[in-house]
């Protein structure tokens, strides 16, 4: 059936409605708080729940007909000061959401989905928003180009998943995703934006979250315009990730213009800033040092260190060990095994994930080996000897020694196995969508 929190409405069926109804207009009494008076409108077979709308309105545009909730009705999260770990491709799973909960993360949110795949019914994006006991405060991200479509898939999702708050990505900068009308291409159409809000608002009591980036291009910041109304259109948070589309990581993220949109942001919107958080120290700047702005959201440095949640609870920069890194990395495995299963295949899907994340691991710079405290997210850092073999082995950039690593957890691959990572020559700067 097609149903958008209601049954489907046609032209006929709007202007009948219409001609039964009295339409209540109420006026706010100026001369005192909680009083007002009402008066009746004539009947206006153009009219609907006090919108003029077309008699033979399409059913893919009946969004326009639904009510938006009051903010009031809706669940209320406080994001301030909660340590949130970004929604993240393909390493961003559950048993690695799992981890980073054991390691202190506060909220955690799944792997981008998109809203055309979900309403295909393919299994394999459905995965993407099963959610752990583990996870207390969990959301999902979704992803699409049209307010209905996006409105619609919310719905299903309302309706099918367990979750406490619904994301909408708006800043993702793969070609795939930008081609398609959807992600950081939004920046380009405010007024997409503003429906594709307004409808997903409309479908769902529970707290609405949008992603976005600075900009589309480079030095046309666009983020400015939208924090100032995209409260009234249904949002309860903003995630600003200080790239633009153009950029991508080729550039520190602008904090100083996440400083800006923050405070042009109302009183009651979460203004949640994204990009380059890599210690204590980061945290503590950009969210102790801004009133306005409520937590930031961790992404790659959770990937290359998941005790950075660890190390912002106890506000300390922690000299982990080799041996230690290999217990988080043996409870990653455990978490894999008992999600994937413990079969030749789900062995094999835990490995291979394994290997994904460990293209991430080895940028760790142990902190007893640095000169400067702490090391910055975008260094590159040279080939060096750690304080052990193992250390040493971690900081290996070679595939073939992930998969050493992996064989000291899974056993040996099976004969002939082999492994290129994702997104082979740029892993480190693509797992964020957005």
């Amino acid at each position: 059936m097609d149903k958008l929190g209601g049954e489907p409405l046609d032209g006929d069926s709007v202007a009948r409605a219409a001609k039964k109804s009295k339409i209540e207009v109420v006026e706010i009494n100026k001369g005192g708080a909680g009083t007002h008076d009402t008066k009746t409108e004539p009947e206006d077979p153009n009219l609907v729940n006090g919108l003029e709308v077309p008699l033979n309105i399409p059913s893919s545009c009946r969004v326009d007909l639904v009510e938006t909730p009051h903010l009031r009705e809706r669940k209320i999260i406080d994001f301030r000061e909660k340590l949130y770990l970004a929604p993240l491709t393909t390493v961003g799973n559950l048993p690695f959401r799992r981890l980073c909960k054991t390691l202190g993360a506060d909220i955690t949110c799944g792997e981008m989905a998109m809203c055309t795949n979900l309403m295909q019914g393919q299994a394999s994006e459905w995965a993407l928003l099963r959610r752990h006991s583990s996870e207390d405060l969990f959301g999902v991200q979704i992803c699409g180009a049209f307010p209905d479509t996006v409105a619609r898939t919310i719905e299903l999702v309302d309706n099918e998943c367990s979750f406490d708050f619904v994301d909408i990505n708006m800043g993702c900068p793969i070609d795939l995703v930008v081609n398609k009308g959807a992600g950081s291409s939004l920046l380009n159409k405010p007024m997409r934006i503003k429906s594709i809000v307004q409808a997903s608002s409309a479908v769902t009591k529970r707290p609405l979250t949008v992603k976005v980036r600075t900009a589309f291009f480079e030095g046309r910041n666009r983020a400015d315009s939208l924090v100032s109304d995209i409260y009234d259109w249904g949002a309860s948070a903003i995630t600003i990730h200080g790239r633009s589309r153009q950029q991508r990581y080729s550039k520190n993220a602008d904090w100083d213009y996440i400083n800006q949109c923050a405070q042009k942001a109302p009183d009651d919107l979460h203004v949640i800033g994204n990009g380059d958080i890599f210690s204590f120290t980061d945290w503590n700047r950009h969210v102790s040092g801004s009133s306005k702005i409520s937590t930031c959201m961790i992404a790659r440095g959770a990937l290359v260190k998941p005790w950075i949640f660890t190390e912002i609870k106890e506000q300390r920069d922690w000299d982990i060990t080799s041996g230690e890194r290999l217990n988080i990395l043996k409870e990653f495995t455990r978490f894999g095994l008992e999600h994937w299963g413990s079969d030749t295949k789900g062995v094999e899907t835990t490995r291979h994930f394994l290997l994904e994340w460990l293209g991430y691991t080895c940028r760790y710079i142990p902190v007893g080996l640095l000169d400067v405290v702490p090391q910055q997210l975008n260094w590159r850092p040279p080939s060096y000897c750690g304080r052990d073999d193992l250390e040493t082995l971690m900081a290996s950039d070679s595939a073939a020694d992930w998969v050493r690593i992996s064989e000291l957890l899974l056993g040996k691959v099976p004969e002939g196995f082999t492994f290129a990572p994702k997104h082979k020559s740029n892993s480190y700067d693509r797992a964020e969508n957005g």
